[in-house]
């Protein structure tokens, strides 16, 4: 590794905007207007409890890199990895062997922080560093019955046991995370890395990183229970009076946003048009449903268009991997997009994200379709 000075490249501590908020609130106003809601109706549109899951997490998160845990930890790492590259094909492989294991979203909020930080540290190509770990937690966790929500439902109707899920996803999250090496080996150079100037030795409060693991492996205990609200409550609760200043730091922006992504695409799948269509296209099996699976995710993200399609779709198989690489191509694809991208607080994010994902949408499309059929 060498040493340089500052550039004037990116900033990977400038928050990145709220145009997609803006969007999906002018949305949201517009079919108000058009087909009027009652408040309780447009309130239980909203999955409140994946909204309570994902603020308990921004806490906690939040926690973990004011405890300086985060800086220390990229520091050691990059004592020990020299190469670019090399550095990319660890946080990409960790994302989806972690999204597998834990959930896209939850892989997300261990290691794009981590990114975010080894950024702040080092000259890093980090909108990439960042895309690339979104494209590996979608690829990644589609191989397991609990990677993401779509496939745990998926789960519950096929009927299939643990094994026999993994084993009817594999070869697609096999061709998904083929693709996903050769893109990192092609957009990531094999060049050494630059660090920023020498800074202090990261500072670890180790009482706020003890207190933010003790309630991290509360609050999953309490998701996987769904006591979704309890853990909250003791989340925020514990923050509020030993830490509140965590609390401050919550991307509630990204909260809004997520909640008005589920008002405007639940009315978006209720529309006539859809409706129609659903009736009247022949993608009850094979090709058709496949294509259809991820057409509709890049319009309504895939969990929703799981849901939608579930009862036109015969063909589980081809549902499955319609949704599973329909995560990939609009940042609408999948929910771990956007949530990528808000806690890279990238300025560029969404440009940079399209402009990998839309191709890799092709590529794994193509690919997994010619597996299908063959």
């Amino acid at each position: 590794m060498t040493t340089s000075t500052p550039s004037s490249g990116e900033q990977p501590d400038t928050p990145s905007g709220n145009t997609l908020l803006w969007v999906l609130l002018a949305l949201a106003i517009g079919f108000a207007a058009w087909q009027p809601h009652s408040p309780q109706a447009t309130w239980a549109l909203v999955d409140w409890q994946t909204i309570g899951a994902l603020a308990g997490l921004l806490a906690i998160t939040q926690a973990v890199e004011r405890s300086g845990m985060l800086q220390s930890t990229a520091q050691r790492l990059l004592t020990h990895v020299s190469s670019l590259r090399g550095l990319a094909m660890l946080l990409t492989a960790a994302a989806a062997l972690l999204s597998a294991l834990v959930t896209n979203d939850v892989s997300l909020f261990l290691l794009v922080p981590l990114t975010r930080v080894l950024a702040a540290q080092a000259h890093l190509p980090l909108a990439r560093l960042v895309v690339l770990q979104a494209l590996a937690v979608n690829a990644g966790s589609a191989l397991t019955p609990i990677g993401n929500p779509q496939n745990l439902y998926l789960w519950h109707r096929s009927g299939e046991s643990f094994l026999g899920f993994m084993g009817m996803m594999g070869p697609t999250v096999a061709i998904m995370l083929a693709w996903l090496f050769v893109a990192v080996w092609w957009l990531v150079p094999r060049t050494a890395i630059t660090l920023k100037p020498e800074a202090a030795p990261a500072q670890v409060h180790p009482r706020l990183l003890t207190m933010a693991v003790l309630l991290f492996v509360g609050f999953v205990f309490a998701l996987e229970r769904h006591w979704t609200w309890a853990g909250l409550g003791l989340v925020f609760g514990v923050f509020a009076l030993a830490a509140p200043r965590v609390l401050r730091g919550v991307d509630w922006a990204l909260l809004a946003t997520i909640a008005l992504m589920f008002v405007v695409l639940h009315q978006v799948a209720e529309l006539p048009a859809i409706q129609a269509l659903l009736q009247h296209w022949p993608i009850a099996e094979g090709w058709r449903a496949y294509l259809a699976a991820i057409f509709a995710s890049q319009v309504i993200s895939n969990v929703p268009a799981t849901i939608l399609l579930d009862g036109t779709v015969r063909d589980l198989p081809a549902l499955a991997a319609g949704v599973s690489v329909g995560g990939f191509g609009c940042v609408l694809g999948s929910l771990a997009n956007l949530i990528a991208l808000r806690l890279a607080r990238l300025p560029n994010g969404m440009w940079e994200f399209h402009r990998i994902s839309i191709p890799f949408l092709l590529v794994c499309a193509a690919s997994a379709a010619l597996l299908r059929l063959g």
